[in-house]
């Protein structure tokens, strides 16, 4: 027992420093694997280390029969306890590490997590902010309150909001209008304010809320703001457009093609050079052109070896484009009312290499006089109020008016019967009048087409285009020909180009119907009938004549119209 003890009180007294060398070694060793400028050093402390701790475990193995033969010495307990204190103290250097990367992990992600939270807490309060302010009942303004702002320099920010609550309103009427308010009266407040805020007329803002539902409409206006981009037609004549969209880029041009639709086209970005002052543009080799401007002409789609007229030529980006197609064959009458637009056209023509085009000077209305009906295709880009195109003249927004409105619409309709009168219906290949116009008024369009159908033996067909709106069959009180479907508009804030509208018509007879004479003609042809028979009679006899052959026509079982004498007859009468 003696001995015994007096190697318990050995071990005891060589334990503590055995441990503080196995905590140097791992702390060498730490050091080892961080600082590679004492990586020769390291092993030799390693070793020494290792040879000590090996024969330290020799002598307590040489006394583990004792230990084994009484369980609960206290030294053995201390002994396994302190090996166990042992193998935590090695795994600590490196937990207290990875303690240390995990406890900053935990941070980042608990910060992250804070942030996510406060940032939902933060939409939810504005959507219910968002939401509470959907809920308070908007009120139009009292006419003291208009009154006040009438003398008042407008307030834009107060008009632009007011229209956003209207437009609000309009689009959930039912359960968001004020009690006792009309719908009417939301309508005649959002005029104004429209009115105010943009610059138009009273005349041209009323007559566009009547044509599109308030939400599109406040979506056209915006686009009217904003320029359309600039587009070049490539000259198929002189180049193609691989290779002029590469010499403009190697210039400095920022281009693309314009779409799918069109083979000739590209629109331009940005431009380090002036677009319309290149070597390729004095060269004929492109044109400066809407996009709108290209659908007449593809809707017209002219063949080669044909005879094409463009009533209303000037400046030439349409003909030009015919020729184009045309390969420079066939014939081309380009006719231009107004003289001094006539330089513009014929240079263009010259500059784009285009040779089988003639220039006149003639009013529209007159060349079924001077061509007669020889033509196989007539292109018709008719003048107008220029309502598609407020984004290149702001000016329309407060000079158009319902009698101008009026005056294009009549001027149009006589335009198309002349046009229609040129085309030859008897063509093998054509036949076909394109009518186009930049304005979006019904009254130009719709209504000048449906009149051509009740006055020409003409009827609607595709246009080709397969893409664009299809036209108004009824609007307001008007109702129009079912296949008035057809025509074409196109609009800036839906296909980003110009307000457009294109109607393609096929020339059915070269006779015109004879239900053209009207009511005061007939009267006057009555009248000179009279002269001619009624040399001795009397008029209760004429009148009971008249009525014997109504009778006799009406009560037949072929009704045939009245025959009046003709002209020739008349004047020999007279």
């Amino acid at each position: 027992m003696g001995a015994t003890k007096k190697k318990g009180g050995a071990k005891s007294q060589n334990a503590p420093p055995k441990k503080k060398q196995k905590n140097e070694f791992f702390t060498a060793k730490g050091a080892k694997e961080d600082d590679l400028s004492d990586h020769s050093d390291s092993p030799d402390e390693e070793e020494v280390l290792e040879q000590e701790e090996f024969d330290g475990d020799e002598q307590d193995f040489g006394s583990g029969s004792d230990i084994s033969s009484d369980v609960d010495d206290p030294l053995a307990n201390d002994f396994l306890q302190g090996s166990d204190d042992e193998g935590s103290e090695k795994g600590s250097g490196t937990d207290l590490d990875l303690d240390s990367d995990e406890s900053d992990i935990e941070e980042k992600s608990t910060i992250i997590d804070l942030e996510k939270a406060r940032e939902k807490e933060e939409a939810g309060e504005e959507m219910q902010l968002n939401i509470k302010d959907e809920s308070d009942e908007f009120r139009l303004p009292t006419k003291e309150e208009l009154e006040e702002e009438a003398h008042q320099p407008p307030d834009l920010s107060n008009l632009q909001r007011r229209i956003r609550e209207i437009n609000r309103v309009l689009s959930n009427f039912k359960a968001l209008r004020q009690e006792g308010t009309a719908r009417k009266e939301y309508i005649e407040q959002l005029k104004k304010d429209l009115s105010s805020y943009y610059g138009y007329n009273d005349f041209l803002i009323g007559a566009l809320v009547e044509m599109f539902p308030v939400v599109e409409l406040l979506e056209l206006i915006e686009a009217f703001e904003k320029p359309r981009p600039i587009c070049l037609r490539t000259n198929t004549l002189k180049t193609r457009r691989r290779d002029l969209a590469d010499i403009l880029i190697n210039r400095g041009v920022n281009l693309d093609p314009l779409s799918k639709w069109s083979k000739v086209g590209l629109v331009v970005y940005d431009s380090q050079v002036p677009i319309g002052a290149t070597p390729e543009y004095m060269a004929g080799c492109y044109m400066l052109q809407s996009a709108s401007s290209f659908l007449p002409v593809m809707a017209l789609a002219p063949q080669e070896k044909e005879r094409v007229i463009d009533m209303a030529a000037a400046p030439g980006g349409k003909t030009t484009y015919i020729a184009a197609l045309m390969k420079n064959n066939g014939i081309i009458f380009a006719n231009e009312m107004k003289a001094p637009r006539l330089k513009s056209l014929t240079a263009n023509l010259h500059r784009m290499g285009v040779t089988n085009t003639v220039v006149c000077n003639y009013d529209g209305r007159e060349l079924p006089k001077v061509f007669g009906n020889l033509a196989d295709r007539v292109l018709l880009d008719a003048p107008c109020s220029g309502t598609g195109v407020i984004s290149k003249d702001e000016s329309v927004k407060n000079s158009k008016s319902l009698e101008e409105i009026q005056e294009c619409a009549h001027l149009q309709k006589q335009l198309i019967l002349a046009a229609i009168d040129t085309v030859d219906a008897n063509s093998k290949s054509g036949g076909y009048l394109v009518y186009s116009t930049c304005s979006i008024m019904v009254a130009e369009n719709e209504a000048v087409i449906d009149y051509a159908l009740k006055k020409r033996n003409v009827k609607l067909v595709s246009c080709g285009l397969d893409f664009g709106r299809p036209g108004f069959i009824r609007f307001r009180e008007q109702r129009f020909h079912p296949s008035l479907e057809k025509t074409r508009r196109f609009y800036p804030h839906v296909h980003n180009m110009d307000g457009f509208f294109v109607a393609k018509l096929k020339k059915m007879s070269n006779l015109k119907p004879s239900v053209e004479t009207s009511e005061p003609s007939e009267t006057v042809e009555q009248g000179l009938m009279t002269n001619e028979i009624g040399i001795g009679m009397n008029t209760e006899e004429l009148t009971g004549s008249a009525t014997k052959e109504n009778d006799v026509i009406e009560n037949g079982k072929n009704r045939k119209k009245r025959k009046f004498p003709s002209r020739e007859e008349i004047s020999k009468a007279r």
